[in-house]
């Protein structure tokens, strides 16, 4: 059984995560589990998560999941607008809830650091020329 589509394709905040993240090398969208994910051989984004709380889920409709550097992943996780995402958290992925006042060159930052971790380094390689 499918997942139900957890997003709306209107919603302009996931309008502008779909901008940052394919304009990385190779980058590519695709439905992972309901939410969008961006990834080239490996997924370095999502839009969308979750948390368990008390035993309650938590939805986290308009965030961004990247994956960290570990001693990054401390300082964020110390942020009020992030959060340690169920399933992917123990693999050092943290959530960043998106708003009105977001700041896209951060959000532009935590893809790039999530992109390198996981795109390998001949795409890295691209990057950096490209840049």
């Amino acid at each position: 059984m499918a997942h139900p589509l957890m997003f709306d394709e209107a919603d302009p905040l996931l309008a502008r995560v779909r901008e940052l993240a394919l304009a990385f090398p190779d980058a590519a969208e695709k439905i992972s589990h309901g939410h969008p994910a961006f990834s080239t051989t490996k997924v370095f984004a999502y839009y969308g998560g979750s948390q368990r709380i008390d035993g309650e889920w938590v939805q986290h409709e308009h965030s961004l999941l990247v994956l960290t550097d570990p001693t990054e992943r401390a300082a964020l996780v110390e942020d009020e607008r992030c959060y340690v995402p169920a399933y992917l958290g123990a693999s050092g992925w943290v959530g960043l809830e998106l708003d009105d006042r977001t700041d896209w060159a951060e959000v532009g930052e935590l893809l790039d650091a999530s992109y390198r971790l996981t795109a390998g380094p001949r795409r890295v390689a691209r990057l950096d020329t490209a840049r």
